[in-house]
């Protein structure tokens, strides 16, 4: 197995050589992209927790589980009408969690790496619940044993954030109640529309700080520095959302 790679605080585990994997194709499709053809974050995002699904599915899983936080480590990003191959694993668990990684490709080669925690619930109350004996039946091959932390890291936003109102809307709530992953993108696309139109993205990541309930008034905040856009989606000056958007340089 070649060496896992470090980038950003986070570790994109190769393939395991033994364990489960689940793979799946899909084609990008003229919702999925921006207007210059690139596929959008909010629709990778949808693939991968399509992915996810397809795989617990797959394997007779039942029960929800609830992102924490996702990474993306980027390349040129397919475009209208690729088809692209998804290959998920179980890369590593916690006490109530799991890490997933996923690698995206188009035409032989990897356009995009993500490494997600997951967060094993409880259906009735939601609240996070330890991982059982099937799940480590599963998975633990793949994982092997390697251990990884739920712990999330993006800043508040600076007071000298800028803000704006962000219209919340019936079709962002999922089957769960809650908004749904994708949809927690949509905002840090339109911000990089506005602020850094046609800049070539290279990474991004996104934390889930709190839930958003029907009927809030929610308050994009967007500061740039470093090579980078950081995007928070607030509630009262509460962050629900982080997410943070890194540019290629020159």
């Amino acid at each position: 197995m070649s060496k896992e790679v470090k980038e950003a605080g986070y570790e994109y585990v190769p393939l395991p050589e033994k364990g489960r994997t689940f793979s799946e194709e899909r084609t990008v499709r003229l919702a999925d992209t921006t207007t210059s053809g690139r596929l959008r974050l909010d629709a990778l995002a949808r693939y991968l927790q399509d992915v996810a699904g397809d795989d617990v599915g797959d394997a007779g899983i039942e029960g929800p589980w609830v992102m924490r936080r996702l990474a993306l480590r980027l390349g040129d990003l397919p475009r209208f009408r690729d088809t692209v191959e998804l290959v998920t694993f179980c890369s590593g668990t916690g006490g109530r969690w799991a890490e997933r990684r996923t690698t995206l490709s188009t035409n032989g080669r990897v356009a995009a790496e993500a490494v997600a925690i997951w967060v094993y619930v409880d259906p009735v109350s939601g609240a996070p619940i330890p991982l059982e004996d099937w799940f480590f039946d599963l998975y633990g091959e793949a994982a092997g044993g390697r251990k990884v932390s739920g712990r999330l890291r993006l800043p508040a936003p600076s007071a000298d954030a800028g803000s704006r109102a962000w219209p919340l809307r019936a079709t962002d709530f999922d089957v769960l109640g809650h908004v749904n992953n994708a949809a927690h993108w949509e905002p840090v696309e339109d911000e990089l529309a506005r602020v850094s139109p046609g800049t070539r993205i290279v990474g991004a990541e996104l934390e889930h700080k709190g839930a958003v309930e029907p009927g809030e008034q929610l308050v994009v905040r967007t500061a740039a520095a470093d090579g980078a856009l950081t995007v928070w989606l607030t509630v009262h000056d509460q962050v629900r959302t982080a997410a943070r958007v890194m540019f290629a340089e020159g």
